[in-house]
Formats: C-alpha cells, sequence, structure tokens
C-alpha cells in the first residue's frame, strides 16, 4: 500500500479542502463524464444535490463556488483565485454556466444547487449527486461522489479501501504502521525522510521531487506572507477580522515583549499560522496539509524551524515535508483526515502530529523521537470536535491552527528530552483517535449542530456563505 506524499500536499483554495476543493475536483470529473461519454453537447440542464456535512456547513465552506467553477472546468491547483466572486456572480445572475468553458447549460443557483441539511447518503458524511438532463428535461446520467478529506474524491462504486487513495506502485520500502516504518528504518538505517525519498522515487525522479516539495514550501510561505500583510474582515456573515497584520505590525516593533521577551517567539508561531488561515478562510490560494481547516500548522512550524532555530537550511525543507508526508500517510491509512468523519482531531490532531514528528526529525531526532513527537501531539489532541461558528472555516478553526502549532513544537521538545522510549505507541493513538472519532456524535463532525456552533451563535447556515 503507497500514498505520494504529493497526495497529501496539494495547491487549492479555500475555505475547506472536503467542502471547496473536493467539491470542485468531483464537479470537473462530473463534466468529463458527460464529455468524454459524448453526452456534454445533449445536455441542457445540471442539477446538484450536497449531502450531509456538506448540506449543512457547505455554504459557508465555500462549496456552491466550488461547484460553479468545476462544472466549469476549472481545477483547485490552476483557477484563478481574484476572478472567482465576478465568475460565481456572473452564474447565478444569468441561471446559465458553460461546462468545461464551452457548453451552455441552464444553472439556476437556487433550485439546481440543491442542500440536504439533514439527509446523508451511505458510504460518508460529504456525498454529492451530480444529474444532467436533455432537451426534453429527461435524464442522461446521474453520478454520485464523495469528498472524503484533504481533498479526496471517490465515486459511488468505491469502498473503504477506495478512501485510501492506495497507488498500486510498488516501492522499496512500504509501510502501512509507524511500527512497520520504524523497523525498516532501523533494518535499512535509514532516518524517515530518507525512506520517504526512496519510496517516492518509484514514481518520479529525485530531482523533480524536491523541486515540487520546493513548490509547495513557496505556496506556504507566500500565504504566510499575504496574509501577514492583508487587512479586513473575512466574508461571511460573523464579520470576523483579520488580527494577522496587526500582530505581524506589534511583533516587528522593537520591545514589545508582553513581559517576557523569551516568549516572542511563540508569538511569531502564532502569527504565521494566523496568517496562513485568515487566507484560507478568505478563499485564497493554500496548501492542504493535510486538510486546508488545519493548512496553517505544518507551514508555521516549518516557517519557525527556518527563521528561530540555529543550524536551520533551506535544504531542510525537503526533508521537514517528507517526515510529515510518512506520519500523514498513517492518518490516511489508519484513521481519517476528515472533520466529517472524525471531527476536527482528523484535521488539526493529524496536523498538529505531523509537524511534530517533522520538527524532531528536523531536529536531529532519532526515528523513535519522532515517533514519539507524533504519538504526544495526537495524543492531546484526541477528541476535538469540529464545530465550526457559522458553518464558516474562522471560529474557532484560525486559533485553533495557532495553538495547534505551538502544540506541535511542544511535543518535539518533549519527545527530544527524551530517548524514544514512551508508553503509548503512535499506532495506539492513531486506533484511538478513529475509534473516539467513529462514537463522537454526528453534531460534532463539521455539521455546525453542536459544540460552539450553537452555544456561541445561533445564525442560519443559509445566510452565510463563502
Amino acid at each position: 500500500m503507497s500514498i505520494s506524499v504529493f497526495d497529501l500536499f496539494k495547491v487549492g483554495i479555500g475555505p475547506s479542502s472536503s467542502h471547496t476543493v473536493g467539491p470542485m475536483n468531483a464537479a470537473r470529473l462530473f463534466t468529463k463524464t458527460l464529455e468524454d461519454t459524448a453526452q456534454i453537447t445533449e445536455c441542457t440542464r445540471v442539477t446538484v444535490e450536497l449531502f450531509g456535512s456538506l448540506g449543512a456547513t457547505g455554504a459557508g465552506h465555500g462549496s456552491p463556488k466550488a461547484i460553479i467553477l468545476g462544472l466549469s472546468g476549472e481545477t483547485p491547483e490552476t483557477v484563478n483565485v481574484e476572478s472567482i466572486p465576478a465568475r460565481v456572480a456572473q452564474v447565478r445572475e444569468a441561471g446559465k454556466i458553460l461546462l468545461l468553458g464551452y457548453h451552455e447549460v441552464d444553472f439556476n443557483y437556487r433550485d439546481d444547487l440543491i442542500m440536504h441539511r439533514t439527509e446523508t447518503l451511505p458510504f460518508h458524511p460529504n456525498g454529492m449527486r451530480f444529474s444532467a438532463f436533455g432537451k426534453t428535461q429527461s435524464p442522461l446520467v446521474s453520478r454520485v461522489y464523495f469528498s472524503v478529506g484533504g481533498g479526496f474524491v471517490v465515486d459511488e462504486t468505491a469502498d473503504q479501501t477506495d478512501i485510501i487513495v492506495d497507488d498500486p506502485t510498488p516501492t522499496p520500502y512500504p509501510f502501512t504502521s509507524a511500527d512497520q516504518l520504524m523497523a525498516l528504518c532501523s533494518e535499512h538505517g535509514l532516518s524517515i525522510p530518507a525512506l520517504m525519498m526512496s519510496n517516492e522515487c518509484a514514481w518520479r525522479p529525485e530531482t523533480e521531487i524536491r523541486q515540487r516539495l520546493l513548490e509547495l514550501w513557496d505556496v506556504m510561505d507566500a500565504c504566510i506572507t499575504r496574509g501577514c500583510s492583508t487587512e479586513g474582515v473575512m466574508p461571511g456573515g460573523l464579520k470576523v477580522k483579520r488580527r494577522a497584520a496587526q500582530l505581524h505590525r506589534q511583533l516587528k516593533r522593537q520591545g514589545d515583549s508582553l513581559g517576557d521577551e523569551s516568549l516572542n517567539t511563540m508569538d511569531w508561531v502564532t502569527l504565521y499560522a494566523l496568517a496562513v488561515n485568515e487566507e484560507n478562510a478568505g478563499g485564497g490560494r493554500i496548501v492542504t496539509a493535510p486538510t486546508n481547516g488545519a493548512a496553517g500548522i505544518l507551514p508555521a512550524v516549518l516557517k519557525y524551524y527556518l527563521a528561530h532555530c540555529k543550524g536551520a537550511r533551506d535544504e531542510d525543507i525537503c526533508r521537514f515535508l517528507l517526515t510529515a508526508g510518512a506520519i500523514g500517510t498513517l492518518y490516511k491509512i489508519n484513521a481519517s483526515i476528515s472533520g466529517a468523519e472524525v471531527g476536527c482531531q482528523g484535521e488539526v490532531g493529524s496536523a498538529c502530529s505531523m509537524a511534530a514528528g517533522a520538527l524532531a526529525d528536523a531536529l536531529g531526532g532519532t526515528p523513535q523521537q519522532v515517533e514519539n513527537a507524533a504519538e504526544i501531539a495526537m495524543e492531546h489532541n484526541l477528541g476535538l470536535t469540529c464545530d465550526p461558528i457559522g458553518g464558516l472555516v474562522q471560529v474557532p478553526c484560525i486559533e485553533r491552527n495557532a495553538m495547534g502549532a505551538i502544540k506541535a513544537i511542544s511535543a518535539a521538545r518533549m519527545a527530544l528530552r527524551g530517548d524514544g522510549k514512551h508508553f503509548v505507541s503512535l499506532d495506539q493513538v492513531i486506533r484511538t483517535m478513529r475509534d473516539t472519532g467513529r462514537d463522537m456524535q454526528e453534531k460534532y463532525k463539521e455539521t455546525a449542530r453542536g459544540g460552539l456552533a450553537i452555544n456561541v451563535l445561533e445564525m442560519p447556515v443559509n445566510l452565510i456563505e463563502c
């Protein structure tokens, strides 16, 4: 069983990998199906139905705009972010859409995009049904897709193993558990990133791998930069004010230490995470790491390492992302990275674990210390619910990324002060996260029907939209 690091880390747009990136990919897949079967020119109208978590919080998570863009043939990696509002407005006003950018059909935003807020399809909470109709309004084709977290999409023929997105390509060091990963590192005298690089070379040359990893970091770093300089209010009914730019100005001033200058580094880490997730909330360019909702943690911790740790080198960027990717695959294979499936422990928890392990390796930790850091980070995210206020990826999501980044650094440092021996294994804590997610009530799984979402503010989800 093999998952590439580039399956986990993908360039997309905010605010959600499961609710924005996934639906956009699904919509494009559907229109490509129409084209491949020569039915696109027969189509006169399309309808889209969103179920479960997508129906409950899709409006606040940007699902409608994603559907429109995907039907139009756009991809999360290449769409012009600045053009999105105007393009969505044009479709809504005209009641027409150009499938794949060239075939016009009817698409009434109010009647043809249906949000089933309480109905869920079998298999996964994030279900979508796309339907195409001919000239006499007779059905041409209907397809069901599921957005299973991190932008991954499977169709209605999928079973539980397909959520893993396994690639049949043989790799020299296959692993599906942390125990297997530790054994391989020990047997072959390899670090985790070295082992991962060998596996990645099964798909592409090492020079391309390094180039693509550096390009991912460029997107992450640019996201931090934009977030540190962008003012204003984030979209949606909450009217949440951006804070990163103001915090950046405060930290740039000499002597602004809140009483303890030694803790300023922690404030910088907070800044990096806030900057990324404010950009994500605004629909900006983002890297799933492993999801959009948790996209600020890895960049914040990597930026911390590069800017604040002695001996850090740009060459370590690839090492950091490869280690994080190894840990991320364990969560993808053995549990879930979908907030709609296991709560925020699957998003912020997984990202925190990935960042902790990657930092421990970058700071010279052994594979056993890396595994320990990843375990510590997840152990203290167990039970974390996904309860976005108003269905928006803003409160508590943005601050939760900042806290996750701080927790990742603490976990790495704790593990590095030890010898790698510990009571709970990473495999055990991953299984516990999976089981906890299964036991968690549905209202705490990205539906905005529990927790902070109802105790802080009661706002009709259909009035909020990104």
